[in-house]
This record gives structure tokens, C-alpha cells and sequence, in this order.
């Protein structure tokens, strides 16, 4: 029987999230779709825009993670992109707000629907939505994700059989295809892919239902416009606070990944 504590979450306490995993296989049928159909000038675009990223989080070696989503901060990226005015190498940011909208509309309309009918009958109460997929050999260096206000689900999509894993903590947590693994980001951890395949997750991070929604979209905005000036292109996702603590490596038996600085994305 699956055990449960402070910084791993049984999935079942927010009814909410059985929406995405009653719809889990349309939801996957959909990225493959868009791996498979996409063109080169799409996959450029999407990776470009519709992925957050992150100058703290590193890892081992090459960049092996790659992520692109349609909602930030409970905003469809389209709208996003123009409520922060982002400004991209390649595009500007009326230009990168209407691709987003062409693709998300394109190629993920059954994900943009169910996010909508759980955030009309929940209050908002997603806030990022994007899929993430750890490719053969990564290894993340520990870290937090300094969100206090939010946890973090990761709906099982393409799961490969081996050691693809989230440490956090003392504890070893593993993905699984049409379920949910919850986690309270705040605690240090480190996930990995030693196996030959890709892993792909839908990543939905939603507000802790049990502290005052006020309180959680005051420090959200606060969060959110400082995460944007150090980084636009993190999308509000990613940000300085996101290290871990140099005790905490040594806490985990990690130490060795203290020299590790390649950026993830």
C-alpha cells in the first residue's frame, strides 16, 4: 500500500485532477500527435516560446529535459506571453503570442478544455500546465522549487520500464502511466532517467487548496513579476530561489553533485 507524508501527496485529496487523468490517453494522443505531425518550424517555435526555462537548475551533463505547455500562471500562454509584453531573439511578442495561440489551438484543444472546465468549477485554481519529458541519461541536480503556495502534479503519460525516478528526500518516487504523483516542490529533490527511453509527464501545478486563496495569489504576483525580470523566459516557473541548500546534499548522500553547472534548459 502506497505511504504517504508531508512532501508526497495522496492525489485523491484534490478531486480536481481526476479530471486530467479521466482524460489522460487524449492527453498523451495529443503530444504524440504533435511530436510525430509537428514540422521543424512548429518544434522550433514551441521550444522557443511555449517552454519554460531555467539559469538555476543544472545537471550533470548535456541539456537531456526539454518542456512546452499551454498555461502560466492561470493564463493560456497566448495571453501570457502579452500581459508580460515577452520579447523573443526571434519574434516579438504579438508575433510569439500568435503562434502560441495557432499551436495550442492546433494541436492541444482537448488539454486547453479540460484545464478550462476544472478552473470554471475550481476557482482558478490551476496555474501552470506544460509537459515535461527527461530524455535517456538525465540526471538533475538536487534542488528546490521555492513555491510555497502550490504543489506539483505529474500525470504519467509515457513511462518507460526501469530506473526513471524522483528522489525527494530520503525517498525514492516513481511515475506512472494515467496516474498522479503530487509533490510539495519546497523539499529538495532530484530526478532521474537511466533508462534508454523518454519519459513524458503532464506537469500541473495547482494552488494549495487549504490556505487562503487571496494570500496565495498576492504572493503568486509577487513571485511571478520577480521571477520575470530575472528571466522572461521563465515564464514565472523558474527562479533564483530554486537551489538547494549545501547541507542538504550532504543530508541526502548527494554531495557529488555539487559540481555539477550545466544548465538544464
Amino acid at each position: 500500500m502506497e505511504t504517504f507524508n508531508e512532501y508526497h501527496i495522496d492525489p485523491t485529496k484534490f478531486t480536481f485532477l481526476k479530471t486530467f487523468a479521466d482524460n489522460w490517453q487524449g492527453i498523451r494522443d495529443e503530444y504524440i500527435r504533435f511530436i510525430n505531425n509537428a514540422s521543424n518550424e512548429e518544434l522550433k517555435i514551441t521550444y522557443d516560446i511555449l517552454g519554460p526555462k531555467s539559469q538555476t537548475i543544472k545537471t550533470k551533463g548535456k541539456s537531456k529535459y526539454s518542456a512546452f505547455g499551454v498555461l502560466f500562471q492561470g493564463m493560456f500562454i497566448e495571453k501570457y506571453i502579452q500581459a508580460y509584453q515577452i520579447q523573443y531573439p526571434d519574434y516579438g511578442s504579438d508575433e510569439a503570442s500568435k503562434h502560441a495561440l495557432e499551436l495550442r489551438e492546433k494541436y492541444f484543444p482537448n488539454l486547453a478544455n479540460v484545464i478550462k472546465n476544472v478552473n470554471l468549477l475550481d476557482d482558478d485554481i490551476i496555474r501552470n500546465v506544460y509537459y515535461g519529458t527527461f530524455h535517456p541519461g538525465l540526471d538533475i541536480k538536487l534542488h528546490v522549487n521555492y513555491n510555497p503556495h502550490m504543489n506539483r502534479g505529474y500525470l504519467g503519460l509515457i513511462v518507460p520500464e526501469g530506473d526513471v525516478a524522483m528522489k525527494i528526500c530520503h525517498d525514492q518516487l516513481y511515475w506512472h502511466e494515467g496516474k498522479f504523483l503530487v509533490l510539495d516542490h519546497t523539499y529538495p529533490h532530484c530526478p532521474h532517467n537511466y533508462t534508454n527511453y523518454d519519459r513524458t509527464v503532464l506537469v500541473v501545478d495547482f494552488f494549495k487548496p487549504d490556505k487562503p486563496r487571496d494570500e496565495t495569489i498576492r504572493f503568486e504576483k509577487e513571485q511571478v513579476t520577480q521571477r520575470m525580470q530575472d528571466n522572461p523566459y521563465s515564464l514565472g516557473v523558474f527562479g533564483k530561489s530554486d537551489k538547494a541548500k549545501e547541507e542538504d546534499f550532504i543530508k541526502y548522500g548527494l554531495a557529488h553533485q555539487l559540481e555539477w553547472d550545466k544548465a538544464l534548459i
